[in-house]
This record gives C-alpha cells, structure tokens and sequence, in this order.
C-alpha cells in the first residue's frame, strides 16, 4: 500500500463577517500558498483535485460550482466534491491515492456561515421525517449532549470552563484565531447562560473563511523536495441519525475510527480535535483516551473560530504543522459533522524521520 504524506496546508483568517468576498476570493489565496509550498504552478500539477462545503450555507442549489471557479476553467482536471466538512475531501483523495488512481491531490474546504443562522441551517443535517421538521437548531441539541454529560457526572461546568480558558489561552499564538486571550474560569461561570447549560463561550464562534491542503504519495513528496508528515492512519464512522437511540455522553464512532487508524499505536503527543462546544471536547479527549500529556488543541481549536465545511482540514493542517516544524513527532487529527459527533473521522500524522 502506498504511504502518503501531507506537503502543504493553509488556511485564512476566522472572519466574523466575510463581506462581500465570493467563494473564489476567499479560496484563491489559499490555494495558491499551498501551490508555493510545493512549488506547483496550479490545480493542473496535482492528479486529482476534491473540495468540502455546504450548498446550505449559501442557500442555493450546487452552489459549490462557484468556488471550482478558483481552480481554472482549462485544461480539464479530475476534480470531484464532498457535502461534507473537507475533511471528508482528504479521505476521497486518500481512497484515490491508495487505488493507484492519483500520485497527489488538492484539498479544500470554503464557507460563509454568516450569511445565514448557522445553528438553525445546521438542523437540515437532522432526520427528515422527525427531527428536521422541529427546526431544532445545533446549539440546542448540543444543550442536551451537554446537560445528559452534567447529570451523569461525567464532567462539571467548571471542566467546560477550563476548556474553554485553554482554548482561548492557546489561540494567543494563532494569527487565524477569532477569540484569543486570558481568561478565568472564576469570570467565564460567573457569565449568563445562554441555552443552559451552556455559556456564549462554550460554544464555536461562527467564521467565514477557508482552508486547502496537498496530499501525496511518500515518493512524490520526496520528488518535489519538500518537508512532509506521514499520514500513516485515517478511517472515519457514522452513528445512527436517532438521536434517542445514541448514548449522547460517548463518542463510539470516534473510538472505532481511531482504532481503525492507529491511534493507540504509538504515543500521541498533539491531538487537534473538532469540538465546536466546550463539553465535546471532553466527550472526544476519552474516546480517544488521550493521556495527561497530549497537548490538546494548541491552536484554540474552533472554539476560538470556526471554519464551518473547513475546521476539519484545519485540525489535520494543524498537526502537519507541528510535525514539519518538529513541534511533534506523532500527533492525532479529528472531524466532526451532523448533530452531537454524529460522523467523526480520525487521522493519525507522523514525522518522516
């Protein structure tokens, strides 16, 4: 089987409001540091090409085709898109590799939540015959996921509000971040609820933005001469869209995709996790029975700005980061989607050395 490594990742800032930039202008100058990381002129130099958005954030049917404009209309490319976070695009494009149909691929995810409700768009993601018609929006079923955690006594709020001082304190040194700062727990409990039992800073801000990655063979990384981390592990799982019939305080899928991928073979010394409200992140942390010396979301996470359709690459951009700069030499990347962790994808990154 072909090892693959990840060569170049980028990604914007968390904007609260892109104005009136389009797709393109949002996703153009992301891929054009990846093609400058490799070396690359454009799309045309990579075998395949999959991107990751959502036609619902921008309310109308494919509209996704206007983000492919930022690729070049000719010559013709293998291109293909996932109505998913882009994370799922890097798991196509790892499934092409490995097929022996691609020797490398550009990923990229795109999104402009604010030009609609996020958590009442996010209630498409719902059962339609049951849930979807209720209009339930995420913040709210995330409230449940969170009081079900509280009334069992597998966490406190004062570990949600100690998540959430470490993200913001962590994201200091993140020029994407939205949210950064110091910040005490004593200050963040004293703070109104806002859908009980979670506080505004529980919950991920809502940012427009973008992020693109290159993936490729362990060969063609060393062809192009670049620095690269090996992506020696990904797999990705579903739990059922009942919400009644899923035990809301664990994550099963996250810890069979990290069984899949590797997870507890070896030591995980980074672990970038997509958990859009404080008390996922704990949820998440123990299916993938993170020890005490695994530094959790060094970049804030999307608790201190969330790339919707985009924050899962970033998570697996984060940890390659790391690695290439010898942050790290093994770490663990996660992705979320649908309703309280309902689709989680896990990937393991290693050094090349």
């Amino acid at each position: 089987m072909q090892e693959l490594a990840v060569v170049a990742f980028s990604q914007s800032d968390c904007l609260a409001r892109a104005g009136a930039a389009n797709e393109v202008e949002l996703i153009m100058p992301q891929l054009q540091a990846v093609y400058a990381q490799v070396g690359i002129r454009n799309a045309q130099d990579v075998d395949f090409v999959c991107s990751g958005s959502c036609d619902y954030l921008q309310g109308a049917a494919f509209a996704f085709v206007a983000g492919v404009d930022a690729l070049g209309a000719v010559p013709p490319i293998k291109e293909s898109h996932v109505e998913m976070d882009a994370a799922w695009a890097l798991y196509e494009a790892v499934l092409k590799i490995r097929m022996g149909q691609a020797e490398s691929a550009l990923l990229y995810g795109f999104s402009r939540s604010s030009s609609g409700d996020l958590p009442m768009v996010l209630s498409q993601q719902l059962d339609p015959y049951y849930l979807a018609p209720l209009w339930v929006d995420s913040i709210s079923l995330a409230a449940l996921q969170a009081r079900l955690l509280l009334e069992a006594g597998l966490a406190s709020e004062q570990d949600m509000a100690e998540v959430v001082v470490r993200s913001r304190r962590n994201a200091r040194d993140n020029p994407h971040a939205r949210l950064r700062g110091d910040l005490s727990i004593e200050a963040l409990l004293a703070e109104d609820m806002f859908v009980s039992p979670l506080r505004r800073a529980d919950c991920a801000p809502v940012a427009d933005g973008a992020a693109a990655m290159i993936i490729c063979t362990v060969a063609r990384a060393r062809e192009w001469g670049v620095p690269y981390a090996v992506l020696s592990g990904i797999d990705h799982r579903i739990e059922t869209h009942n919400l009644g019939m899923r035990d809301l305080t664990d994550s099963p899928s996250t810890r069979l995709a990290a069984r899949a991928a590797g997870v507890a073979e070896g030591p995980v010394e980074v672990a970038e996790l997509y958990a859009p409200f404080s008390h996922q992140e704990i949820i998440l942390a123990r299916a993938l029975e993170l020890g005490p010396d695994t530094r959790v979301n060094p970049s804030g996470g999307v608790l201190a700005g969330n790339l919707m359709m985009a924050s899962g690459l970033s998570r697996v951009g984060e940890v390659f980061r790391r690695i290439v700069a010898g942050d790290a030499r093994r770490g663990v990347a996660h992705a979320t989607s649908g309703p309280c962790l309902q689709h989680n994808l896990v990937a393991v990154l290693e050094s090349a050395s």
